[in-house]
């Protein structure tokens, strides 16, 4: 080994740059190795196929904390985001079609062509959600209490438990339906119509392997709306440049704040000496020492594959073999030669700037599921589309257009000894057959395709599973359990080792919250460096 660093971070994500930044901001020497030849994880864009670019695997913003934005000024260096008119359009299977944003009045226009009732209590729904994300939006820059450490966990547990408590009982009902319930019974107790239940419970399903009607997946529906763009709470939006602009503008602030970030550096091991952290082996055979070891991989990357399982206590090494991961994604990216007509709704319009949401009820979610359990994937796949070169010219020719497409639900591993690798291109397949059953011509517009099954995105972006969360979003593994009860505040089992991804609260997307939070644990751990205090 050379010199020693401060810290060494395994990974170059979002989460990874977030931390590394501030740990420099606050004077630590720091090192980003990054095993791809280009930083971003799971935000990155690339050329797919002769003058297309698209966003690889996360493909749309509204999550990313409004802290981070303004602490690491990327607005400053050409962070652009355009808000969508209209959140989601989605095709009806009686050949009616709903559009959900736009704004409260022009949604409840919506709604009324199925449904008064919906329309009326919409507001209510609004206000009632809007309450619980405030609460999480509060939590997301936060540590949780972390079980074990006595009364510095106590006071955390009192102070985070403060929003709750003033809430009124209604509102306090609504958070338990909305940790607890499955997304149908809770739509269920809003709404009548199919066609609005399934609107909003199309979020519930998001990266989770699991149907609406399973318990505990009404959260994931909220987990995805407490973001905001451009001040806009619940908003969604594009990156002008794809989500990979966003970690090449994250890269340079962070190298500039005095981070070192090493490309094509992939991690073997993490070096453990007696009791604490000693740095990581690279699978050059380079040994990089470091005082702390900061993992922006997920749980199962980093303890099942990255660590010796006797440096690991061995409570802990059975909890991580139960921790679930696996969200049930395949993603694909569609280079076009003009953009879908949908029979339902013909022509150019403000819905090829939305997400177009194949899932038109919560029954065909549920089948979309029991599916993909039995047999692999659906027949009649769960099917986002976002077609990002409507408002950003700079993916794709004139004239032309590329497509994300992202894709629910795929088992994370196939039945009867198959295997993605033999089995993705009948998949994508059928996943453009069920776009050709409501745009024909879909088909014959593809000038060209690339493929990400849940094995794909694993080999390629280290997503174990699959898993764009790092791990399932269910109760027992969420805040203070996230990844495991006792090690919640981003500390690993190891001193010196932290956690700093989507595997630790408050979760996945493009948050920076995990960073962010992770690099105030470190700091406050060092003491000689305090706070954030610049």
């Amino acid at each position: 080994m050379s010199k020693q660093y401060d810290a060494v971070i395994i990974g170059a994500g979002h989460n990874g740059l977030v931390c590394g930044f501030y740990l420099a901001r606050a004077g630590l020497n720091v090192r980003i190795v990054e095993r791809r030849d280009v930083v971003g994880g799971a935000a990155v864009t690339e050329e797919f196929y002769p003058g297309f670019r698209n966003s690889v695997a996360s493909y749309t913003v509204s999550l990313l904390q409004p802290k981070v934005i303004t602490d690491m000024r990327l607005a400053d260096h050409g962070y652009r985001v355009v808000e969508r008119p209209i959140s989601n359009f989605l095709p009806q299977e009686d050949g009616g079609y709903l559009k959900l944003g736009g704004g409260l009045e022009r949604t409840q226009g919506e709604f009324r062509k199925f449904s008064n009732h919906d329309a009326d209590i919409l507001p209510d729904y609004y206000d009632a959600l809007e309450t619980v994300a405030e609460v999480l939006r509060d939590l997301a820059l936060k540590s949780p209490p972390n079980v074990g450490e006595g009364l510095r966990s106590l006071i955390a547990g009192a102070s985070q438990g403060w929003g709750l408590s003033r809430l009124s009982l209604e509102q306090q009902r609504d958070v338990l339906d909305l940790f607890t319930k499955s997304a149908r019974s809770m739509l269920d107790s809003w709404f009548e119509c199919e066609a609005v239940k399934a609107a909003f419970g199309f979020d519930a399903v998001v990266g989770n392997y699991a149907s609406p009607d399973t318990p505990g997946s009404a959260y994931v529906l909220l987990h995805h709306v407490f973001g905001e763009v451009n001040g806009k709470k619940g908003a969604w939006g594009h990156s002008v440049g794809g989500m990979g602009a966003i970690t090449q503008i994250m890269a340079k602030v962070a190298a500039e704040a005095g981070c070192e970030i090493s490309l094509e550096a992939p991690v073997e091991h993490v070096l453990v000496d007696g009791d604490k952290v000693a740095g990581v082996r690279l699978e050059s055979g380079e040994e990089i020492a470091a005082k702390r070891v900061i993992a922006n991989v997920g749980p199962k990357m980093l303890y099942e594959r990255m660590f010796d399982s006797a440096d690991l206590p061995q409570d802990f090494n059975r909890r991580i073999r139960g921790f679930k991961a696996g969200s049930g994604t395949f993603r694909m990216n569609v280079a076009l030669s003009e953009l879908p007509n949908f029979a339902c709704l013909p022509g150019e319009g403000e819905h090829h700037q939305s997400g177009i949401i194949i899932a038109p009820t919560l029954d065909y979610m549920d089948r979309a599921f029991l599916d993909a359990k039995r047999e692999g994937w659906s027949k009649r796949p769960i099917v986002e589309i976002l077609i990002p070169s409507t408002v950003d010219d700079s993916l794709a020719p004139p004239g032309q257009h590329v497509a994300s497409l992202f894709c629910q639900q795929f088992a994370p591993e196939l039945p009867d000894g198959r295997d993605w690798d033999g089995e993705e291109g009948a998949a994508a397949d059928i996943i453009i057959d069920t776009v050709e059953a409501h745009a024909p011509g879909f088909r014959a517009s593809i000038l060209g395709r690339q493929v990400l099954s849940p094995k794909g995105l694993e080999r390629k972006l280290g997503l174990v599973g699959g898993d764009i969360m790092h791990g399932n979003m269910t109760l027992d593994q969420l805040w203070s359990a996230r990844p495991v009860l006792g090690h919640a505040s981003y500390r690993g089992p190891v001193k010196g080792l932290y956690m700093c991804g989507a595997g630790t609260h408050p979760g996945g997307g493009v948050t920076g919250a995990p960073g962010h939070n992770c690099a105030h644990e470190v700091i406050r751990d060092g003491g000689r460096f305090g706070r954030f205090t610049r």
